[in-house]
């Protein structure tokens, strides 16, 4: 873990804050935050500081921090952007240990906010001290040892286990209001804003070390360090097994620019992130509701140890619906067990279903679920459970809902309800997620909920990852093949024949080749291979070879070869006219099989992406793909390959074999290490792969690379 975490405690456990800005005006930051910290009962010294004021609030104020006559941990800033510098060297002077920037106008408003942001950086650095903003709503600790509201919400929220931190000021208020509603409560509360100086990674590594939280939940918009966040998720992931969930939006403006490869094109902003979350052990979210929907669940319930599922309902349709919810994201409906069934049948009308979806039917009152969830739950097959009420007019809602934690005690198991509906349901919801059972409106949020949970247990369940030590690799000649070819140029387009060295020094399978400028050199070369060709144009004019005729497959013999020659010259000048062609490269055909798309994009922040998808003219148009940040352990590979919504092509499909899913692995190893080591490989484009059937390799039918000098690349 890192070495600001202790220093954060200042922020987190002061006994005794400053607050600069206060004011006694309602209505103004300064009051609201002042009176939050008074009325949350914060166990520690409160000085406002105002120099117009001598009192706010009804408390003594001072014109300045050097008046406060005793020790300050943590100055909380409320004043004009224009005004902080001098604020904080107030609080350097003072001894302050912490600060928290409230105050807006920093690189938000442009580059004269920048550069002071810059210079706050450098001053609270240089003196050692954590600052949280600026342009932040503030900071909460729930702690009943602190009971700190040093924010500008309107509540202080209740004590829990959730950590929450965000990059929006805005989105918190809306978020303590949605987290009262459905009677959730926090650790720590946390808007860092700008990150000057601490950052997402800071807090997540606090935050891994805080007793008081079991789950982490963040919204950001950008990541500082995507690196050392990985590293940082990864240690908490593996260390902790606090769960992370990430609500991420915004793109970047990197994400748009030129591309000459299919990988780079399909590699936005937001594939690197969704790479980034998966290799740290964080999931995604897609809505705050979603975020909440998990965060219910992991704050309350324990991990399931299995994807077994059973439906416990008094109306069939609902049980249909999570059902069906259940095996689209990935759930088993458990089997229920002939013992099982035999203790519920003396419980159960004889129109009841013993079957799962166990439907206790309609007129079910809460003896009839008691014995249902109880008896359903203990047996060894099933690893979670959801509870399904519909209100109906002889349905006794809250003594339902009392019997469900109570029928729930001591299996070691995730149970989460439905009580479908709002205001009718409502009372018996408040018993629910008082007891610590989640309730969701509909059966489909609470299976994707459980879903989110299996998924989170299958990632803990993965060894611990090393990257994998790979024979027949020559560094050393790729780095030589790479100079040569920029040759003090600052980047080089590098056609299949020019890429083929350093393929071929990373170990890639690749055919048997040669490159023709001539009728007559087709012909010997073809001849020589021996077997059917394939002949493609060499340009770098050309980058799509088959839609400009560049392209001729199962070319035979060195007569076919003399007139293949000529005709690909003629597509290629017709459909690209002016294009510099630099011969014609003479492949082997490759066996049969299924054509994959490999490749390599240069993220300009966090580095090398791998990009992983069914191959073919059609990659674009399908974006079947999936995405890891490289180095890539050998999980992260497979992992890749399995991932895309195409896998069962290779799987073995309508009676066609399996490919050979481990060769297609060992090459996306190759490429992360190629791409590591090489940091002037700026786009790489294996496209296609051709997957031979399992135990018979594949082969690499085209490629291409983009090289830019180390300086350019990304």
């Amino acid at each position: 873990m890192t070495e600001i975490s202790p220093k954060l405690n200042s922020i987190f456990y002061p006994k005794s804050v400053a607050v600069v800005g206060a004011s006694s005006r309602p209505g103004t930051v300064g009051n609201d935050i002042f009176r939050n910290l008074l009325l949350s009962g914060f166990n520690g010294s409160v000085y406002p500081i105002n120099p117009k004021n001598p009192h706010v609030l009804g408390v003594h104020a001072y014109a300045s921090l050097k008046e406060v006559p005793g020790p300050v941990d943590l100055a909380v800033v409320i004043v004009p952007a224009k005004a902080v510098l001098a604020v904080v060297d107030e609080a350097i002077a003072k001894g302050v240990k912490g600060i928290v920037v409230i105050s807006a106008g920093f690189k938000e408003v442009g580059h004269e906010g920048a550069q002071l942001e810059l210079q706050l950086r450098e001053k609270v650095r240089a003196a050692g001290i954590p600052l949280v903003g600026p342009n932040c709503l503030g900071v909460i600790n729930t702690d009943p040892d602190v009971k700190m509201n040093a924010a500008f919400g309107r509540k202080m929220p209740a004590p829990g286990n959730l950590a929450f931190i965000s990059q929006s000021g805005a989105l918190c208020t809306s978020v303590l209001d949605y987290a009262e509603e459905r009677s959730m409560g926090f650790s720590k509360f946390i808007s860092f804003g700008n990150k000057a100086d601490v950052n997402e990674i800071d807090l997540l590594d606090y935050l891994a070390q805080d007793p008081k939280t079991s789950v982490i939940a963040m919204y950001l918009e950008d990541v500082t360090n995507g690196r050392q966040f990985i590293e940082t998720a990864r240690q908490i992931f593996w260390e902790t097994r606090k769960p992370m969930l990430c609500l991420k939006s915004g793109r970047s403006p990197e994400g748009a620019k030129a591309v000459s490869s299919h990988t780079g094109s399909l590699a936005g902003s937001d594939s690197v992130y969704d790479a980034l979350l998966i290799q740290s052990g964080v999931q995604r979210v897609d809505t705050i509701a979603e975020l909440f929907d998990y965060a219910a669940l992991y704050t309350t319930q324990p991990l399931p140890k299995g994807n077994r599922v059973a439906i416990i309902t008094n109306a069939g349709g609902p049980g249909i619906m999570a059902t069906d919810a259940a095996v689209r994201h990935g759930l088993k409906l458990a089997e229920i067990s002939e013992e099982t069934r035999a203790k519920l049948k003396p419980a159960l009308p004889d129109a009841a279903s013993l079957r799962n979806p166990v439907d206790v039917i309609g007129d079910a009152k809460s003896d009839r679920y008691k014995a249902a969830v109880r008896t359903v739950l203990e047996d060894p097959g099933v690893d979670m459970g959801i509870v399904i009420l519909t209100p109906q007019s002889m349905t006794d809602v809250e003594d339902t809902a009392a019997v469900v934690p109570e029928s729930i005690k001591g299996i070691n198991k995730p149970v989460v309800c439905s009580f479908m509906g709002a205001r009718d349901v409502a009372p018996g919801v408040a018993i629910l997620r008082k007891a610590g059972v989640p309730n969701y409106p509909f059966p489909e949020d609470a299976v994707k909920s459980l879903a989110a949970a299996s998924k989170l247990v299958d990632l803990m369940e993965i060894p611990r990852r090393e990257l994998p030590k790979l024979e027949r690799i020559d560094v050393e000649k790729a780095r030589q093949v790479i100079s040569q070819a920029l040759d003090g140029q600052e980047q080089k387009y590098l056609t299949q024949a020019e890429c083929r060295p350093i393929l071929e020094a990373y170990g890639l399978p690749l055919l048997a080749s040669g490159i023709a400028t001539s009728p007559q050199e087709a012909a010997d070369i073809v001849k020589r291979i021996g077997k059917p060709v394939v002949m493609k144009v060499m340009s770098a004019d050309v980058v799509h070879k088959f839609d400009a005729g560049g392209v001729i497959l199962n070319v035979n013999g060195p007569e076919e070869a003399k007139a293949t020659y000529d005709k690909i010259l003629t597509n290629v000048q017709k459909a690209v006219p002016g294009a510099k062609i630099d011969g014609i490269l003479i492949e082997e055909m490759a066996r049969r099989g299924v054509e994959v798309i490999l490749g390599a994009s240069r993220d300009p922040r966090f580095g090398p992406l791998m990009m992983f998808g069914l191959g073919g003219t059609m990659v674009e148009v399908l974006k079947d793909v999936s995405f890891r940040l490289a180095p890539m352990w050998q999980i992260s590979a497979e992992r890749m390959v399995q991932q895309i919504r195409s896998f069962k092509v290779l799987d073995g499909f309508r009676g066609q074999p399996p490919a050979d899913v481990p060769a297609i692995v060992d090459t996306l190893l190759r490429l992360s290490a190629l791409v590591c080591n090489h940091p002037e490989v700026s786009e790489l484009d294996i496209n296609p792969l051709i997957v031979h059937a399992q135990g018979q390799g594949c082969s690499v039918a085209d490629s291409r690379m983009m090289l830019r000098a180390a300086s350019k690349a990304g």
